[in-house]
């Protein structure tokens, strides 16, 4: 635990800062049960009442956590996860990914103006994976408020545009994915191209100044460059001048995973 999950709890009221302090709603949560009210949880692990069945378990969480008609909120939960075929199964046999959609049914029962999912798409398959990822962007829509923890990074790009990265409980960057990623461009920026010529693709590249080196692989060629914009351009046009047969054209530090290893000192050149 890096600090993400401890965050989270904090934030549900489920513990007590040891130094400093946090509000929800302009209260502190740990004291508060109007508050706590106000809030859904999913827990990263996968502890449940396996005895009862779907329906059973959701409708006690929403019970205890308010909602005005438990049972209807649970069956109305359950179906927005799309569990109404199995909620009339004991939570024992499900799988990894039936379980996940029960304990975020249990989250959404009561109606919640903030939902912290911590971990939500753990053993999910791709398909689902697809669903819950449409289903949190729904809520979102719809006006309520979620924050959502994980170490996968891609799914958080597929996700949201606004995070906080946290490292040994450090806060270490936040805001927007794009706005963050611009700290990467103190260092070379790396394009990846996967082509049946790339040692001629090469010649063509490497007098240019903005390239700082060339690396190649059995089948593609990778740039580290100082200028991408620039140098996007100038791959295309060498593409085309050479005949070179593409096959995929990719940045290793396009994406979430190279800020984060650039800000944890991992890719810091």
């Amino acid at each position: 635990d890096r600090g993400k999950s401890t965050l989270i709890k904090l934030i549900a009221g489920l513990l007590r800062p040891s130094r400093g302090t946090l509000e929800v709603f302009g209260a502190t949560p740990f004291h508060s049960p109007e508050v706590r009210r106000r809030i859904g949880y999913a827990p990263e692990h996968e502890k449940m009442w396996d005895e009862l069945t779907a329906h059973e378990l959701v409708t006690v969480m929403a019970e205890l956590a308010g909602a005005a008609n438990p049972r209807t909120a649970a069956e109305a939960a359950l179906a927005q996860v799309g569990m109404t075929s199995a909620m009339h199964r004991r939570v024992r046999g499900f799988s990894k990914g039936m379980r996940q959609r029960t304990k975020l049914a249990t989250a959404i029962a009561h109606d919640p103006d903030l939902l912290l999912l911590d971990e939500p798409l753990t053993g999910v398959d791709p398909l689902a994976r697809i669903e819950i990822v449409e289903w949190i962007r729904a809520l979102a829509a719809a006006g309520k408020t979620v924050i959502v923890s994980s170490h996968v990074l891609y799914e958080i790009e597929a996700l949201t545009s606004e995070i906080v990265v946290i490292y040994r409980g450090q806060v270490l960057a936040e805001g927007n994915i794009l706005g963050i990623r611009q700290l990467i461009d103190k260092r070379p920026h790396r394009i990846r191209i996967e082509c049946d010529k790339p040692r001629e693709l090469a010649k063509r590249l490497a007098g240019e100044d903005h390239v700082h080196r060339l690396l190649f692989e059995r089948t593609a060629l990778v740039i580290e460059t100082r200028d991408p914009d620039r140098c996007y351009d100038e791959v295309a046009a060498a593409i085309l001048e050479a005949d070179v047969e593409l096959k995929s054209l990719t940045s290793p530090d396009n994406n979430l995973g190279a800020v984060f290893e650039y800000l944890t000192g991992g890719g810091a050149s």
